[in-house]
């Protein structure tokens, strides 16, 4: 029985891992207005206060705030995504204020994605390349997790911590 829970953690966490990283560099990329929704909400949140998200050194406040930069301060992005790890955390993370899933969904659990690759800002035939590395701490959405996922724009999995930094 353990090995299949290892099997089911496994496969769910490189599906989630996959699924986000295609869907969030996709919206960094061209719906920048959709940015905020890929993070916990706060008030999900005991103390209200996460996500924790690091940009570049910088500690961004909300959600809200790393859209806004988006959207009003950075040239235009292009990221290109050169590889990817994930790595269960914790296998039993069960959201407050909601119940846990079934065991065998594998999807009670917080997911570590390392990110590595190229980002050019502004024009992408004038802009030089730059590496960058960032880092993911991925929830479960306690919507998702109440069973609200049939709704069109429920992500199952959520950000909680981001760390990203220009490499060279």
């Amino acid at each position: 029985m353990e090995d299949q829970d290892h099997v089911t953690l496994i496969k769910v966490s490189t599906n989630a891992s996959q699924y986000f990283v295609d869907s969030y560099y996709a919206a960094l990329n061209g719906r920048r207005n959709t940015i905020a929704s890929f993070y916990m909400p706060p008030a999900a949140m005991p103390g209200g206060n996460l996500p924790s998200i690091s940009f570049n050194g910088t500690q961004i406040p909300t959600a809200a705030a790393m859209q806004t930069m988006f959207e009003q301060q950075i040239p235009q992005p292009r990221y290109e995504v050169q590889c990817y790890d994930c790595h269960v955390v914790n296998p039993n993370y069960i959201s407050e204020g909601t119940q846990a899933r079934p065991a065998k969904t594998g999807k009670n659990m917080t997911i570590l994605v390392a990110v590595s690759g190229y980002v050019k800002y502004g024009n992408p035939k004038e802009a030089q390349p730059r590496a960058f590395s960032e880092s993911f701490l991925l929830v479960p959405n306690p919507a998702a997790a109440a069973g609200q996922q049939r709704m069109k724009d429920v992500k199952e999995w959520l950000i909680q911590t981001q760390t990203f930094r220009i490499v060279v």
